[in-house]
């Protein structure tokens, strides 16, 4: 059903896009016809997602300050440029590999659209390893926003303007 965001099973090469990774998981939505390559998949999730989604990163942001974490926006520049927090490292039409390593934890999101001209549907990935007893907590802490947060941001995909 056009819309309908599910966890589904990932299908990526974990190994390959981070070895190592202790959490995956992935999120589908079904977009029909749609013509959206993984760029702008991304670009709908992550800067037009709902404004709370906003305020928690701002939160976040505040809050892991004092234990000197990456916020929005810092590291090396990127080779495909920042999409809102996230640094492209990689991108083709169909997929899309943003995130970055920090001394806690490394992440990356997957972004994948595939289907036929007909059905097409768009897949987030996410895989996280840790460090150290930091990145485990902050994992553990993070995972049930996660699942909402990355369920939000998926129903941007088909509704990019809220």
């Amino acid at each position: 059903m056009i819309g309908t965001v599910r966890e589904v099973t990932p299908n990526v090469d974990a190994g390959t896009l981070l070895s190592g990774a202790q959490f995956v998981d992935a999120f589908r939505v079904e977009i029909g016809a749609a013509t959206v390559n993984a760029r702008e998949a991304c670009i709908r999730m992550v800067l037009h997602g709902p404004r709370w989604i906003g305020v928690l990163i701002r939160l976040r942001n505040i809050l892991v300050t004092p234990f000197v974490l990456k916020t929005s926006g810092e590291g090396a520049p990127a080779p495909g440029g920042m999409i809102g927090l996230f640094p492209v490292r990689s991108e083709t039409p169909e997929r899309l590999i943003a995130g970055f390593d920090d001394s806690h934890l490394n992440f990356r999101i997957v972004v994948d659209v595939s289907g036929d001209a007909a059905s097409r549907h768009v897949t987030l990935t996410t895989l996280v390893q840790t460090h150290n007893r930091f990145g485990r907590t902050y994992l553990t802490l993070i995972k049930p926003f996660h699942k909402l947060v990355a369920r939000s941001m998926m129903g941007c995909i088909v509704e990019p303007a809220r």
